[in-house]
């Protein structure tokens, strides 16, 4: 891939809060996202924040639907304990498990001086350098957009943005069990194979070393500054420390 040279967002919007979350339930992180969706729609907080996370394993589906997609009974994946839920986000049916590295920008796209187009290339672009960071040689495909290595997709997008504020986002295939995808036509195609970035260079992968290269190179395409924000209050729970911090209610 080309060095890109990236605009500079205007100076209220480069710092952007990393917080790095253990695993998390789809459900919880999702209300998550529309909590602090909310609270930059009325304008009660102007943070932009970077959730970098893992999910246990669940299929989602996009507002477009994707269930003709499943290619296995829902009583299989009910025994298998594997849930379905369906969101606001773009994109066809999708699998999320441990080992799959998941980032959820909350941010203004006209703040940050972005279209649709401009954010989701270079959601695409960090993929990439992160998935060249560890030696595999990714890069796009007409077919869909996400992170490829030839026919095989490591990398996807699903974006919503509501009243111009991002959430959903991207997820990178970093060292997860593949077997799932194969029981779901992935993003709706039926010619394509999915892979990652263990697979690819065959031998582990530290997911850590996977969060550090995104964390990096979100602040060199995204050209911002990032600040870590770790969620530790004693008796607190996680989620509710964040909201606390970046969506503060009156006294």
């Amino acid at each position: 891939m080309k060095q890109e040279k990236y605009d500079c967002p205007s100076p209220e919007s480069n710092i952007w809060y990393a917080i790095q979350l253990p695993a998390t339930e789809y459900q919880t992180a999702l209300e998550l996202q529309r909590s602090l969706v909310d609270a930059r729609t009325a304008q009660k907080t102007n943070a932009n924040i970077l959730l970098l996370l893992e999910h246990p394993r669940v299929f989602t589906l996009g507002r477009h639907g994707g269930r003709e997609n499943l290619m296995v009974s829902e009583t299989f994946l009910k025994k298998s304990g594997i849930s379905i839920i369906q969101v606001e986000r773009g994109g066809d049916i999708t699998y999320h498990g441990p080992g799959q590295l998941i980032g959820y920008p909350i941010i203004n796209l006209k703040t940050a001086h972005m279209d649709v187009h401009t954010y989701v290339s270079r959601l695409e672009d960090i993929m990439i350098l992160t998935a060249r960071d560890c030696g595999v040689d990714a890069g796009r495909n007409s077919k869909n957009r996400g992170v490829w290595v030839g026919n095989n997709k490591m990398g996807s997008i699903g974006i919503s943005i509501r009243h111009g504020i991002t959430f959903h986002g991207f997820a990178l295939n970093v060292n997860l069990a593949l077997e799932p995808f194969s029981w779901i036509n992935p993003c709706g195609m039926t010619d394509i194979g999915m892979t990652s970035i263990e697979k690819e260079i065959g031998h582990s992968v530290v997911m850590e070393k996977a969060r550090q290269s995104i964390r990096r190179h979100m602040e060199d395409v995204f050209a911002i500054n990032i600040k870590d924000f770790k969620p530790e209050i004693p008796g607190i729970d996680v989620v509710d420390c964040i909201l606390k911090k970046f969506c503060p209610q009156p006294d």
